[in-house]
């Protein structure tokens, strides 16, 4: 949950010029990673525990480098 002090601050990916198929997250709200689909920045946000958001982006980078 966030408050008024504690507002998301949204970013995507310098690698997301794709046509607005994008995804966008902040890393502002202590523990939790929320998640939004670019194109209905005023849609749901899901809301991905900060642990659980570290796992997925160490299982992508490790496929990556694999």
């Amino acid at each position: 949950m966030t408050t008024t002090t504690d507002s998301p601050r949204w970013f995507k990916s310098s690698y997301s010029n794709n046509g607005g198929n994008c995804i966008e997250v902040a890393a502002n709200i202590p523990g939790v990673v929320p998640v939004r689909d670019s194109k209905d920045p005023g849609g749901p946000a899901l809301m991905i525990p900060a642990m659980a958001w570290g796992a997925f982006l160490d299982t992508l980078k490790a496929a990556r480098l694999g």
